[in-house]
């Protein structure tokens, strides 16, 4: 199969506008390593960010809602450099490339996929035709390419979260480093990826691997649905007004803009998958036991509405980031894998 990488078309009107700039259509292989690549780049270049973000979101899980709101970005970021190292940030960074890489290769390639097969389903020959089908076909065809990618690597999902809340503490739980972050016998309890994968599957059962996938899909395709059609959309307008600007500039800007929507949008689901996913880590005593819609109630409950966005502004901090990063890398590399000769 191939996929043709080239610039979005734009209908302001009732006429179609088809933009100039084209490149030559890139195989199955290329469209899934620039899609692998860029996913990899992009999580590498924002680890530091992503880790608050994941502890911060698992904070309310063993602490007493008094003391919730001690704990600031600075602070946290401050006690893990003074009590691991700057090297912290990156814990469990290569079981995040591990998932990473599959999973922003089969999302791309897939997005590029669905979108092919929902256009001649609806029959619309060329995008651009319609505006609103447009729209209607990247968040259909980002959600089902969500659903696909979550689905395929969830264990390894799974593993880099238990690994970035590798150390769990037996102390007074006094803030949100000393909670997740030291044991009181500094014991790592996952010696790795593979190692991860064995222990879960052996302590919590092989569908422990699974633990939160509901939430997961729920939240991850409302999320690449939102992305994928803002990001398209977005570009496909910038290009018609503004062709003159670099590919650099206008993926950074649309893909933070996406990453920013689609953010706000599933952040709670994001939460409640964070939390089930650490349900029994490290031995530790269970805290939800009514699945998915139990978890909300329980967090709305204990940590109020607000608990739902616990962690939003270094999510924020990492997404403008880190999206813009992903769906740059992914058009510099599509349009440089298109420019290689064919043998």
């Amino acid at each position: 199969m191939q996929t043709e990488a080239r610039v979005g078309v734009v209908n302001t009107t009732s006429s179609v506008v088809v933009e100039p700039r084209r490149q030559r259509q890139i195989g199955t292989a290329s469209q899934l390593l620039a899609g692998g690549v860029a996913g990899a780049v992009s999580k590498t270049c924002t680890a530091p960010l992503a880790r608050l973000t994941i502890l911060f979101q698992v904070q309310g899980m063993h602490s007493d809602a008094s003391s919730l709101g001690k704990a600031s970005i600075w602070h946290e970021a401050l006690g893990i450099v003074r009590k691991e190292g700057v090297r912290a940030f990156w814990k469990g960074n290569l079981a995040t490339i591990a998932h990473r890489l599959p999973y922003s290769s089969i999302s791309f390639y897939a997005f590029e996929h669905y979108k092919n097969l929902l256009h001649d389903i609806v029959g619309v020959e060329s995008q651009g035709e319609n505006v609103s089908t447009d729209i209607c076909i990247r968040l259909v065809g980002g959600g089902l390419a969500g659903v696909t990618a979550a689905s395929v690597t969830y264990p390894l999902d799974l593993v880099r979260t238990r690994l970035a809340t590798q150390y769990l503490s037996n102390a007074e739980e006094v803030d949100l480093v000393d909670l997740f972050l030291l044991d009181t016998r500094n014991v790592i309890y996952y010696r790795g990826i593979w190692h991860a994968l064995y222990t879960i599957s052996k302590e919590e059962g092989v569908f422990g691997l699974y633990k939160g996938l509901g939430a997961t899909l729920l939240g991850v395709g409302p999320n690449l649905a939102i992305s994928f059609s803002v990001y398209e959309t977005a570009r496909s307008y910038w290009h018609f007004h503004r062709p003159e600007d670099s590919t650099v500039l206008v993926s950074l800007t649309c893909g933070s803009l996406s990453g920013i929507a689609s953010s706000t949008v599933a952040y709670p689901l994001d939460l409640v998958r964070r939390r089930m996913q650490l349900e029994g880590a490290g031995g530790r005593a269970r805290v939800y036991n009514t699945g998915l819609f139990g978890t909300f109630r329980h967090i709305i409950r204990s940590e109020g509405w607000r608990g739902l966005y616990r962690g939003i502004l270094p999510e924020y901090y990492k997404v403008v980031p880190s999206v813009g990063i992903v769906f740059m890398t992914y058009e510099k590399l599509k349009q440089l894998l298109s420019s290689i000769p064919e043998s």
